[in-house]
């Protein structure tokens, strides 16, 4: 967008007609601010069972959303906000339709280099670079199971498939939220406007808020920027101090949502508990 390859208003239609003809008139805005109504890729039966059935070889990102191609639009689009990793993996389509070049090119052109982000990827299989922070989750006794490479990252690709370390991570936010990937008239598009209640799965501190491919956290302690998500095995927080001078992340090697079980929301209470005092930590002045 910042360089005019891409518009916020650009269609699904006019960058990738062959998606289903109900999804044409969808925006890019309406993407990155979840608005969409596309239905969800990874709530469908049919792409569960093909993952389980290939864990460690994943469809190209072009046929991901073929398992709800069928489905209707959840709501007219922009009517409402729905977190939804279908959006993501058609920015990362409409992406690679303007530039020419893979989404993972494009982010190694685009953000890796320009913030020196060494140790971040977006591979494809279950390959973990060494050292790695192990994932886990536990079964019916309770006792843990590594899963960190049980699950390829081209089953989430532009909607999770990233593999990073706590510190690129904190180099990312800080440039992404202090404006070092993109001009002010881009930024300011970008937090123009947010939606109340809108968050990402799991909920971060605070109040939370979404927009554009962002989301707001207002805590008692201050207001930061930034996102957060999970995968099988991992819960990830990163947050910027709105100049991107001071950030805070956190990476939990459980994934926990807030439709947990009692014993699961436990956990993510005292996940968000913690993500609380890292910001006043990361937004103390001294």
């Amino acid at each position: 967008v910042d360089q005019g390859k891409l518009s916020l208003d650009d269609t699904i239609g006019k960058w990738l007609p062959d998606l289903p003809a109900a999804w044409a008139d969808v925006t890019l805005r309406q993407l990155l601010s979840h608005t969409s109504g596309l239905p969800d890729f990874t709530q469908n039966p049919g792409f569960g069972a093909a993952v389980g059935a290939s864990l460690d070889t994943p469809l190209p990102p072009e046929q991901l959303l073929t398992f709800v191609y069928d489905e209707p639009l959840v709501f007219p689009p922009g009517s409402r906000y729905m977190y939804d990793n279908s959006d993501n993996i058609v920015v990362g389509l409409m992406v690679q339709a303007a530039t020419g070049k893979s989404y993972a090119e494009a982010l190694k052109e685009q953000v890796f280099t320009p913030l020196g982000l060494d140790s971040t990827s977006l591979p494809v299989g279950v390959e973990m670079p060494e050292p790695t922070l192990h994932g886990y989750d536990l079964d019916e006794q309770g006792t843990p199971q590594d899963v960190t490479d049980l699950v390829a990252a081209g089953w989430a690709w532009a909607s999770g498939g990233i593999v990073s370390t706590p510190a690129d991570m904190n180099t990312f936010i800080r440039g992404y939220v202090g404006g070092k990937l993109f001009g002010p008239e881009t930024q300011a598009q970008q937090t123009d406007l947010f939606i109340p209640g809108g968050e990402s799965g799991p909920p971060g501190p605070g109040q939370n808020s979404a927009s554009l491919a962002l989301f707001r956290y207002e805590t008692p302690c201050g207001t930061v920027y930034g996102h957060t998500g999970n995968t099988p095995g991992y819960t990830q927080f990163m947050v910027a101090s709105p100049d991107g001078t001071r950030s805070a992340t956190m990476a939990m090697t459980l994934a926990r949502n807030a439709d947990g079980t009692p014993a699961e929301l436990q956990v993510l209470d005292a996940l968000q508990r913690a993500e609380a005092a890292a910001v006043c930590l990361a937004l103390d002045g001294s």
